[in-house]
């Protein structure tokens, strides 16, 4: 049978078609493909620890459920611990909108002394603003909820896919070995190998790099005599494990509560200071040696998959965004007409290109 050849703009078109249903059914279907991709994550991360049970004769389901049980002790431990924290933090939350509102009223006032506008015309402005700002904040809102609620449900589904997955992990790997048979096999093995190997040291090297990130953002606060120095500490570690924005979430937070809470400026300076050290401790020593040398992809690729991860599924995608790159990439860098894509999104940087995009002409 004769194999039919499309030329190049028919092959980019089906391209483009495919990759647009295959987003868009990620999209709708997020509630249940969120859960499984969290689990499997979580599963290559806790698969040792089956592996080291059964190797001690213990039973396989047993050892299944010994790893899920010490996964949920752990998440509801931390889980607890940071309500405790949002608990001591809603308590002083009155007080809190009172300082607020008397430093709005001390800006309003150094705004009107020296950019010479009324007080009134200032308070007006500011009323027009915050009634713009309520339509969207209402649809930002309402998205959140949404969030959480996917959230939620991902939570709940997760231990269950989780005992699934691991107990069926030797049946899954067979499956997939079964698929590939052939030609293949070699490349799909060393594409297993490689992820898996990539998504545990990097899972493991995150976990270590949010629980020094706390220790320090709590204890430069403490020292600093920052409020709720504990909740802002842990809160800047999870968001700092989002590449390059969380950096900066997690910055503003505690300058904004030191500018509230403190009465003299120099306070968010200071904590300003201290998270600059922090993120160059961070930028210097942790990251290069526990996370960025376990997922090599270069900076420009790792925005736009932080971006396209919240356009997705919100706030679970932009922390699923870079281990699916970094296997993406393990899978472009084993297929031959895919290598190009591969190298684009390795952090290799070439200090010279063999080739120019324009021709110098022959001097006669």
């Amino acid at each position: 049978m004769d194999t039919v050849k499309l030329p190049f703009y028919a092959k980019a078109a089906l391209i483009f078609i495919a990759a647009y249903a295959f987003i868009y059914a990620l999209f709708l279907c997020q509630q249940i493909v969120l859960p499984i991709i969290y689990a499997l994550l979580i599963a290559i991360l806790m698969d040792p620890l089956v592996n080291f049970l059964e190797r001690k004769k213990v039973p396989k389901p047993v050892a299944v459920f010994l790893a899920v049980l010490l996964m949920m002790l752990a998440m509801c431990s931390l889980a607890y611990f940071i309500y405790s924290q949002v608990s001591m933090f809603a308590d002083t939350y009155p007080e809190l909108k009172a300082k607020t509102a008397t430093t709005r009223s001390h800006l309003v006032q150094w705004a009107s002394k020296y950019f010479n506008i009324k007080i009134a015309k200032i308070n007006t402005w500011i009323t027009e603003t915050e009634d713009r700002c309520f339509d969207y904040s209402g649809l930002v809102v309402g998205r959140t909820l949404l969030n959480i609620g996917g959230m939620v449900v991902t939570i709940l589904l997760l231990p269950v896919y989780l005992w699934l997955i691991l107990f069926y992990r030797n049946h899954l790997l067979d499956f997939v070995r079964q698929l590939f048979k052939g030609t293949h096999y070699s490349a799909v093995l060393e594409v297993l190998g490689g992820s898996k190997v990539i998504i545990r040291r990097y899972l493991t090297g995150l976990l270590l790099e949010a629980l020094v990130m706390a220790v320090l953002n709590s204890a430069g606060l403490l020292i600093l005599g920052i409020d709720y120095a504990i909740f802002l500490g842990i809160t800047g570690a999870l968001v700092n494990i989002i590449p390059y924005f969380g950096g900066i979430i997690a910055i503003a937070l505690p300058m904004t509560i030191a500018f509230v809470t403190k009465d003299s400026a120099t306070y968010p300076l200071m904590v300003l200071g201290v998270y600059l050290i922090i993120q160059f401790i961070d930028n210097n020593f942790i990251i290069p040696y526990i996370v960025a040398s376990k997922v090599k992809l270069n900076a420009l690729v790792t925005i736009i998959v932080v971006l396209a991860g919240e356009m997705l599924w919100g706030i679970p995608g932009m922390f699923l965004s870079i281990p699916l790159s970094a296997i993406l990439k393990i899978i472009f860098d084993h297929i031959e007409s895919l290598k190009p894509w591969g190298f684009l999104m390795g952090n290799m940087v070439s200090t010279q290109s063999k080739y120019s995009f324009v021709k110098r002409k022959k001097m006669a």
